[in-house]
């Protein structure tokens, strides 16, 4: 990320190919330092397809909620054209 700013956590379980369960924080600031939240990606079929869910649990407050939530979908959609083979761009954050 830019200015250094980086994420910190640790994978809790590894299910593949159907769930994924890790601690998330940043290393800057002291809203959701390290450890402090922690995130549940669960993929299933769906439709010829796969549903990917992402659950973040424990932000702070209701902008951490929004804050994260907006950069969850940013890289999340950014995934989807990757899996879709095009070129997603360069990261905006980088």
């Amino acid at each position: 990320m830019r200015d250094g700013v980086e994420t910190v956590g640790t994978f809790l379980e590894i299910d593949p190919p159907h769930r994924i369960v890790f601690t998330w924080g940043w290393t800057q600031g002291s809203a959701v330092p390290p450890g402090s939240t922690r995130v549940v990606v669960t993929l299933r079929p769906e439709a010829g397809g796969t549903r990917l869910v992402l659950r973040h649990h424990d932000l702070p407050d209701d902008g951490e909620r929004r804050h994260h939530a907006a950069g969850w979908q940013l890289y999340l959609d950014r995934l989807a054209v990757r899996l879709a083979g095009g070129n997603p761009g360069r990261d905006p954050n980088t």
